[in-house]
């Protein structure tokens, strides 16, 4: 079963995208890179939009809701997207 941390990596060798570049663009450390890459950090979900942003691919994607890279058009995960931004932020943290 693919993971977050495994799709972010596979994304990155795709993208040709360093951790170091990826550390950068998020303004963060890449010790947290790696984290998120071993699946022992999981982002939260304003980071892990950034991260698909930048990775040009869907949050559903790197979460393994769904097989495609580019379904950001999808209505249903556009829907789930607005249903967590309502959330107060304390809570956004415990969906990922």
């Amino acid at each position: 079963m693919d993971t977050f941390g495994k799709r972010m990596v596979t994304l990155l060798k795709k993208r040709k995208m360093t951790q170091e570049e990826l550390a950068k663009l998020l303004s963060t450390y890449i010790s947290v890179i790696v984290r998120y890459e071993k699946d022992k950090m999981t982002p939260i979900i304003d980071v892990a939009k950034n991260i698909s942003n930048h990775l040009n691919t869907t949050v559903g994607y790197l979460l393994g809701e769904v097989n495609q890279t580019d379904t950001f058009k999808d209505p249903v995960m556009l829907k789930r997207l607005q249903q967590i931004n309502g959330l107060p932020e304390e809570d956004k943290h415990c969906i990922l």
